[in-house]
């Protein structure tokens, strides 16, 4: 398209900030709209898998990114009595030289908010888009408990939703999808890393499907800062006020009891105060697009975060998006292509993930039984181990050639990342996030 338009963006999270990048690169007029008085990051840590550093890479940030995560090989998880393995998935299993990244989600939000400053895309602050009057082109309406008298804005030409799980806006298109609330979630916190655990790998435990505790290496969130941890350990969101009123050294006792090691990062906690609850819900947009709107990211597909791919299915949106506006004339066009574009994408790993939950987050005792002893072998078998590295990676169907965008080259970037020390030039995590913040299993 060789037009320029004026294009609104609602929300400066990682979608919001990427599609910001790529369509001011595309010489658009962009606009961010952003609940928060200041743009900030939400949540603890996530991996970016190879799908999402492809876009960070396609948007000249890779460097940046590796210099502060930690490259993760491989996961693993193992019974927490019985010390059985029952994950063990490997990005090598595939060839190409893969790998994730582990983030706290301050990293990669500053990369990225810092990229849209250097680029001059204005951000507006405290303001939420409740709605849309479409004619020829978009009128933006904020809410009016935010704004005197519930003010306008616009016109625009093109309108992104990339304001998370709780969207307004998609309501919009008509489409009736709403996040279906899970009954799991988690308790997390960033802490300072310690020694004794794999700084290549996501650990887990597993007690049945209703616990699960996990250690994420996730780097520094800036250049210089403290190596840190992403921990978690999965509970119900109802009964969150239950393991507090026990108390915390109650809490930590029973952690304690089904992983020793993991003292190292419960003698950090002095308070619930350091631990962010994440609820999580599930819902599929049929058509992400409709008139003169967009929606990406959570705003269009929220999940559980058994696959952990929510930040990096948003990044790729947000390709998609530019990819379609810059190979259509117009932007009925551009929207029709975008939504095809990713379709069966999203659909494949939406349903892996809703499927895969209740293995791992549910109050069952067969399936986790089942789990423990034929998954774990039948993940040793070929071709399954490769099959489970392109799950985990994202690549199971190819995220890349429909939207233009080309892998990168992974060998060439084996030793640009593990946390070093560098001159710098992932919803979130919140009460109702989806955008997963770390992969749990494959």
């Amino acid at each position: 398209m060789e037009k320029s338009l004026d294009i609104a963006i609602a929300g400066a999270g990682p979608a919001g900030l990427a599609t910001a990048l790529y369509l001011k690169r595309a010489g658009h007029n962009v606009t961010i709209f952003e609940r928060f008085e200041e743009p900030k990051p939400v949540g603890s840590g996530l991996i970016l898998q190879p799908t999402g550093l492809s876009v960070l890479a396609d948007l000249g940030l890779l460097d940046d990114i590796l210099a502060l995560g930690s490259r993760i090989e491989r996961l693993h998880g193992a019974d927490a009595s019985s010390g059985r393995t029952v994950l063990a998935v490997r990005y090598d299993a595939q060839p190409g030289g893969r790998f994730g990244l582990a983030v706290h989600r301050a990293a990669l939000f500053n990369i990225l908010f810092r990229a849209a400053q250097r680029q001059g895309i204005a951000i507006e602050t405290g303001v939420e888009i409740e709605t849309l009057d479409v004619g020829e082109r978009a009128i933006l309406i904020f809410d009016k408990s935010r704004t005197v008298g519930g003010r306008r804005a616009g016109p625009f030409d093109l309108v992104v939703d990339a304001s998370g799980s709780r969207s307004k806006l998609r309501r919009c298109l008509n489409d009736p999808a709403q996040p279906r609330q899970l009954t799991y979630g988690a308790f997390w916190a960033s802490l300072g890393w310690r020694q004794g655990f794999d700084e290549n790998a996501l650990l887990q435990r597993y007690d049945k499907a209703s616990v699960m505790i996990g250690v994420l290496p996730i780097g520094r969130p800036e250049p210089g800062g403290e190596k840190m941890a992403a921990f978690f350990w999965s509970l119900k969101p109802a009964d969150a006020e239950n393991v507090r009123a026990a108390g915390l050294d109650a809490w930590k006792a029973r952690l304690v009891s089904l992983w020793p090691q993991c003292e190292a990062f419960t003698s950090q906690i002095d308070s619930f105060d350091q631990l962010s609850l994440a609820r999580y819900g599930h819902h599929t947009m049929k058509l992400p697009a409709g008139r003169r709107l967009a929606v990406i990211g959570d705003a269009a597909h929220s999940t559980s975060p058994q696959l952990g791919q929510g930040a990096n299915m948003a990044l790729l949106d947000a390709a998609a998006l530019s990819h379609a506006l810059a190979q259509t004339g117009n932007v009925e066009a551009a929207l029709e292509s975008y939504a095809r574009a990713r379709r069966w994408h999203v659909w494949i790993f939406q349903l892996l993930s809703l499927a895969l939950t209740p293995f791992y987050q549910s109050d069952g005792t067969m399936l986790p039984f089942f789990r423990d002893r034929l998954v774990a072998t039948i993940a040793k078998i070929p071709p399954v181990p490769s099959v489970l590295a392109s799950m985990v990676a994202g690549t199971l169907i190819d995220p890349f050639r429909r939207i233009g965008l080309e892998e990168v080259h992974w060998p060439d970037h084996r030793a640009g990342s593990g946390s070093r020390e560098t001159n710098f030039s992932h919803a979130g995590i919140d009460a109702a996030a989806a955008d997963s913040p770390a992969p749990r299993h494959p």
